[in-house]
């Protein structure tokens, strides 16, 4: 069975024309030390029998930042497939406004999830599912985003023109 995503990919334009996009790097132990390849958009799984790809969205933004994705109106970019299968359908809206400064991106708080750590320990742990998010130019979130992700990006230049 293919597992299904669905996620929001903010935007907001800068002054000097360019577009950035609102990323989240992974939380947890696995991620720790990395950054090229380990951000993504705030998404995650669902049944698309039982939810909307876009209330899953909604939900998994509210899950994974802590606070309701930004009164803005989206579009839906399309539905993209993994190297591995897992396919995620993303929604796009301008959020300029959205975690703007610093301080806004500090008063975030991040879902948790619970996982074996070390390795073979059996002592459980909990980890953030995302440590931190940043707004970066489209060029630099591209390489910084899992490859799966990469082509919301160019979906997102087309959208904008």
């Amino acid at each position: 069975m293919v597992t299904t995503s669905a996620g929001i990919l903010l935007y907001r334009s800068n002054p000097d024309g360019t577009v950035s996009a609102l990323v989240a790097h992974m939380g947890g132990p696995l991620w720790a030390r990395k950054d090229e390849g380990a951000w993504s958009i705030p998404k995650g799984e669902f049944n698309p029998s039982q939810e909307s790809a876009w209330d899953a969205a909604a939900r998994e933004f509210r899950e994974e930042l802590g606070v309701a994705p930004p009164d803005v109106a989206y579009a839906e970019l399309g539905t993209f497939a993994y190297a591995s299968g897992k396919r995620v359908t993303v929604f796009c809206g301008d959020g300029g406004g959205f975690a703007a400064s610093d301080a806004d991106r500090a008063a975030l708080v991040f879902g948790e999830f619970e996982m074996e750590w070390p390795p073979r320990s059996g002592r459980r742990q909990r980890f953030p599912e995302v440590d931190r998010v940043a707004w970066m130019p489209l060029a630099e979130a591209r390489p910084r985003l899992v490859a799966g992700q990469r082509p919301a990006l160019d979906a997102l230049e087309g959208l904008l023109g």
